[in-house]
Formats: structure tokens, C-alpha cells, sequence
């Protein structure tokens, strides 16, 4: 998923949404230079927090809110990577992502079943869609935990 959204492109600022323990976002610390991530369940949180502060990650900031809202006060973001499907995509998120920036977000669709999405905004502002492989990722839930 971090690939798809380095694909040709420079690292900028950051959303992912779903902490949980805190892997993914110590990942993307070393690649790109503005990490922002989002986890719902308050007691996760923590523990991502105490997994990360021994390495010291200056450009990690992590919050606790509702991944489906973002981190308005934070956009726009070059790069959205959600970690929870979610049944449609959240038009908070879209609204967060830059111009030129791309999302990747599981979908969850009828029967459990699953896909991968990439998101791009054109610099003209519209979003186009390309749907990958199938995927099994946990349900996003909206609120705070």
C-alpha cells in the first residue's frame, strides 16, 4: 500500500488511519518527512505510543479521534493510507487529500468481500478511482473508542 502511494512521486505529508500498534506509522516516519496517524481505540493508542517512543520519531504525530472525520486541522494531506475497509469511501478524507495526492483504502463490498482502492485528485481538483486486488482487512468504525 506505501508503494502505490510513492509511485513516482515524492514523500510529503501523511494520514494514516488506524494506528494500532504503531508498525505502519514507525514505517512511514522513515519514509515520509510529516506522519500524522489516527487510531479510534483510546487503550490502542497508548499502546502504539509506548511501542514508538523509543525510537524517537520527531515527525510522528498520533491522535485519538475518528478515522472516518481525518485530521482536518492537519490537511491537506499528500498521502491518505486507511487500515480499516470502510463501505464507501469518507468524503472527509477525500476532502483532505491534496491535489495530486493519492488515498489507499480497503472497500468493503456486499458479502464480506473486499478490494483494494486507489485514489488519485487530479490537479483540477476531481478524484479518479482504480480498484485493485481483493483484500481482508478489519471493519472501519466510526467514533472513539
Amino acid at each position: 500500500m506505501i508503494e502505490l502511494l510513492l509511485a513516482g512521486r515524492e514523500p510529503g505529508r501523511v494520514l494514516e488511519v488506524g494506528t494500532g500498534c504503531g508498525y505502519q506509522a514507525a514505517v512511514l516516519a522513515r519514509i515520509f518527512p510529516e506522519v500524522y496517524s489516527v487510531e479510534r481505540i483510546k487503550a490502542l493508542l497508548e499502546r502504539a505510543r509506548r511501542n514508538l517512543l523509543s525510537l524517537r520519531l520527531s515527525n510522528l504525530r498520533l491522535a485519538h479521534g475518528d478515522g472516518y472525520a481525518g485530521l482536518p486541522a492537519a490537511a491537506p494531506f499528500h498521502s491518505v493510507i486507511v487500515a480499516a475497509a470502510a463501505p464507501r469511501v469518507p468524503e472527509a478524507l477525500a476532502r483532505q487529500l491534496a491535489g495530486g495526492g493519492r488515498m489507499i483504502l480497503p472497500l468493503a463490498g456486499a458479502a464480506g468481500a473486499q478490494r483494494l482502492l486507489l485514489i488519485e485528485r487530479t490537479a483540477r481538483g476531481s478524484l479518479l478511482q482504480t480498484e485493485l486486488d481483493p483484500v481482508r482487512f478489519v471493519p472501519m468504525e466510526v467514533g472513539k473508542a
